[in-house]
């Protein structure tokens, strides 16, 4: 491979898993503002087989148009190899990692590449790139509904449904450190062990007991399953109780009204100060890392595989440099 090439798994047409072709692709330049990252591990996420797909789950009126070929992946930790002009922060050998360019474009499936200044951070001393790399979407997403638009603060009772995946272990760490005086975890009975040792004060198994039959007076309720049937999570909430879901979701918000519960949601977006700050935590002990498994480069296809056979403890990691 010559040095104005590298690896990417890039898709060339819509469809399953197997339409991510490893194949050797021109290296990117940074552009001014931007800095051109050594990715050494990339994070997998749900807009990555979305995209992959043709984001055929999401209304024709708002799906994004994307043109083949493309190289998926936004959750990137790695090594800066250039800095484009006007770049002050950053320079060649700064470990980084982030969520580079979401909502919109990214290229993180590959051995290098390019983000803007600002949508990185100093990469968690305590971290290796593999476990950096898990943390920015998911982190993020659980970051930004928690303390920027729930503004979380200390007591009641928090419920995360879906608490084992990547939004789920993050949102249920967050919420005890912003001070909820209960956080309630609910997923399958294997993540039992994984959620209480995070700081979940309850588990909720799904498989042996409906949720909505045996929790009562939730203050905020972060769902991170979504579907046609996120509405019967609404009897678990109080009176003036808020709902955030992560996916899109049948919430019958008309009924949640009567109920006096607000559902709302919100798009994560990059920011390097709020990853900053993920990193402060997590480099404090506040904040760990759960990994589900990682794949080399080269199996793209078999790790969105794995994403979706769903039940996720943690983040599937990709590890590009190996």
């Amino acid at each position: 491979m010559g040095t104005e090439t590298m690896w990417a798994a890039r898709v060339h047409a819509f469809g399953d898993p197997g339409q991510l072709v490893h194949e050797e692709v021109p290296r990117p330049a940074p552009g001014p503002g931007e800095v051109l990252v050594r990715v050494h591990s990339a994070g997998v996420n749900p807009p990555d087989w979305y995209a992959r797909r043709g984001f055929v789950n999401i209304p024709e009126a708002m799906r994004p148009t994307w043109p083949l070929p493309f190289t998926p992946g936004s959750d990137i930790s790695g090594i800066i190899a250039d800095v484009g002009a006007g770049v002050t922060e950053w320079r060649a050998g700064d470990e980084v990692f982030g969520l580079v360019n979401f909502p919109g474009r990214a290229s993180g499936y590959a051995e290098f590449t390019t983000s803007p200044a600002a949508h990185l951070a100093r990469k968690p001393a305590t971290l290796g790139h593999v476990e950096a790399a898990a943390v920015p979407m998911a982190g993020l997403t659980a970051y930004q509904f928690l303390v920027e638009h729930l503004r979380l603060g200390s007591g009641g009772t928090v419920l995360v449904n879906g608490a084992g995946g990547g939004v789920g272990h993050f949102a249920v760490q967050l919420a005890k450190a912003a001070g909820a005086a209960q956080v309630i975890g609910v997923a399958s009975g294997r993540h039992e062990a994984f959620l209480k040792n995070l700081g979940a004060d309850r588990f909720v198994d799904y498989t042996r007991a409906a949720v909505e039959d045996v929790v009562r007076d939730v203050d905020v309720l972060i769902d991170t399953v979504g579907g046609p049937d996120g509405h019967r999570l609404l009897p678990v909430l109080r009176r003036g109780g808020r709902l955030a879901p992560v996916y899109l979701g049948e919430y019958h918000r008309e009924r949640a009204a009567e109920l006096g519960i607000t559902v709302e949601g919100w798009q994560v977006r990059s920011d390097g100060e709020h990853l900053a700050e993920l990193a402060r935590l997590i480099d404090a002990g506040r904040l760990r890392v759960g990994i589900d498994s990682v794949f080399p480069l080269s199996a793209a296809a078999q790790a969105h595989t794995r994403a979706e056979q769903g039940h996720l403890q943690g983040k599937i990691v990709l590890r590009v440099v190996t």
